[in-house]
C-alpha cells in the first residue's frame, strides 16, 4: 500500500517511516501542507495519515477541501487532542478514523488495516480468488493447502493486483504504487515482481496475464 504521511514532527514521523516502511508499505512523508498538495498532485494513495497542527496550518482544513474535491482516499487523524468534541469534529469533516497521540505503533498499523479493509468493502484480512487464499496480514497465499510466504514488495503487489481483478495495471502504475518518490527504480522492476508471483502461483487457477503494450492484470482460468 501506498500512503502519505503529513506530520511536522521529526521524531514522530521518522518512527512511522520506519514502522510502516519495515511492514512492506510505500511511505512519502510531507511536514507541511503544501508539501502534501505537491505530492497528492502527482501521485495517488491507499491511505492519508494527518496531523492536525502543522506550519503552514491546520490539517482540518485539508480534510474539508479533501472531501470538498470528492477525494475518497482514506484518511486517519493523528491528534494530541483527547477531547470528544474535537475528535467527533473531525469524524465530522470526513475523517475514516483517528488516533490520539501518543498511540502504539501496533494501534495504529492495525486502525491503518482496518481502514483500509472498510474501504474494500472487506471485513477480514482474508481474500479467496479462485483455488488462492490470500491472508493479506499474515503475507501468505495458500494453494491446495500449500502455504507460500511473500516477501514485502511481492505481498504489496499483489494486494494491488487482487484488489482489483481484471483490472489492468501500467507498469508505470505499479511503479507509482510500489515505490517511493525517493527510490529510483526503472519499470523494469516490475518483471522481476510479477515474475516472482507468477511463479508463486503457478498451477493455480489465479494468473498475472500481460497485456501487450498496456500492462499486467489478474484474471482466474
Amino acid at each position: 500500500m501506498r500512503y502519505l504521511l503529513i506530520e511536522d514532527n521529526p521524531s514522530l514521523a521518522n518512527a512511522v517511516l520506519g514502522r510502516l516502511t519495515m511492514a512492506g508499505h510505500v511511505v512519502d512523508h510531507a511536514d507541511t501542507l503544501e508539501q502534501a498538495a505537491d505530492y497528492m498532485a502527482v501521485g495517488s494513495y491507499d491511505l492519508i495519515l494527518l496531523d492536525i497542527m502543522l506550519p503552514d496550518g491546520d490539517g482540518r482544513d485539508f480534510l474539508e477541501r479533501h472531501r470538498a474535491a470528492s477525494d475518497a482516499t482514506p484518511v486517519i487523524v493523528l491528534t494530541a487532542r483527547s477531547e470528544v468534541s474535537d475528535r467527533v469534529g473531525v469524524l465530522d469533516l470526513g475523517a475514516d478514523d483517528y488516533i490520539t497521540k501518543p498511540f502504539d505503533f501496533s494501534e495504529l498499523e492495525a486502525r491503518c488495516r482496518a481502514v483500509l479493509r472498510r474501504q474494500g468493502g472487506t471485513a477480514r484480512n482474508l481474500q479467496t480468488l479462485g483455488d488462492v487464499r490470500f491472508d493479506s496480514l499474515a503475507g501468505t497465499l495458500e494453494i491446495d493447502g500449500k502455504v507460500i510466504h511473500l516477501r514485502n514488495r511481492e505481498l504489496r503487489l499483489f494486494e494491488v493486483f487482487a484488489g482489483a481483478p481484471e483490472q489492468i495495471f501500467s507498469k508505470s502504475k505499479l511503479v507509482d504504487r510500489l515505490f517511493s518518490y525517493d527510490e529510483e527504480v526503472s519499470e523494469n522492476a516490475i518483471e522481476v515482481y510479477v515474475g516472482r508471483l507468477r511463479r508463486h502461483l503457478r498451477g493455480s487457477q489465479v494468473q498475472i496475464a500481460t497485456e501487450r503494450g498496456l500492462g499486467y492484470r489478474l484474471t482466474l482460468t
